[in-house]
């Protein structure tokens, strides 16, 4: 029997937002700060956010998206984890909020699928291009019938108010450094920033 693993990236992955990494790579770490600010204080709607951040990364190379990925702050042990997973034959899926472009990246570390925003410098941004909350829950539902299992067999890590929805929905949850919003609906908790820690008590909540 195979298991699905499903982790949220800004804040359970990241020990923070990829669009600010991105930016602070890019020398627009000021612009996109005050932006992610104002996002979180509601006072942009998700379309605004990404009518402002998109333009501050018009003319990055894909070498210099590659070089942000990998000078961003993850978390401890993410590649570990990752390996650990694929040894065991089970699956491991990202779904972010964040663009397609940089989420598709961890797949270089082991990621079978990921998910992400259809967001790109030079393209207008429109809802429907936008991952929404309901969607990481539409996504897991659909991997997890594609590879014929059952909700019981899947594991979901995340950190805020984009897992919400997913946690409600689902039994085995691995709160990482969770806000209050999500803390209570999260099976176990860990406070930390070593993704093995994390991986070790969602390890626990499968029977054995």
């Amino acid at each position: 029997m195979t298991r699905l693993h499903v982790f949220d990236m800004d804040g359970t992955l990241l020990r923070g937002a990829a669009t600010v990494e991105l930016s602070r790579h890019l020398g627009t770490f000021e612009v996109a700060d005050a932006v992610e600010r104002a996002w979180n204080a509601g006072q942009l709607t998700d379309l605004q956010f990404w009518e402002a951040v998109l333009p501050l990364w018009m003319d990055a190379s894909d070498a210099e998206i590659d070089a942000a990925f990998a000078a961003a702050a993850w978390i401890e042990g993410v590649p570990d984890v990752f390996a650990d997973i694929r040894a065991r034959g089970e699956h491991i899926a990202v779904i972010s909020q964040s663009p397609h472009f940089f989420v598709r990246r961890l797949e270089g570390w082991g990621a079978h699928r990921t998910f992400g925003s259809d967001v790109v410098p030079g393209r207008p941004p429109t809802t429907d291009s936008l991952l929404t909350l309901q969607d990481k829950v539409d996504i897991t539902l659909g991997l997890l019938a594609d590879l014929g299992l059952s909700e019981d067999d899947r594991t979901a890590y995340g950190d805020s108010r984009s897992d919400v929805l997913l946690f409600e929905r689902l039994a085995r949850t691995v709160g990482i450094n969770p806000t209050d919003v999500l803390r209570d609906r999260c099976a176990v908790v860990y406070e930390g920033l070593d993704l093995r820690a994390a991986y070790a008590l969602g390890r626990d909540l499968v029977p054995s």
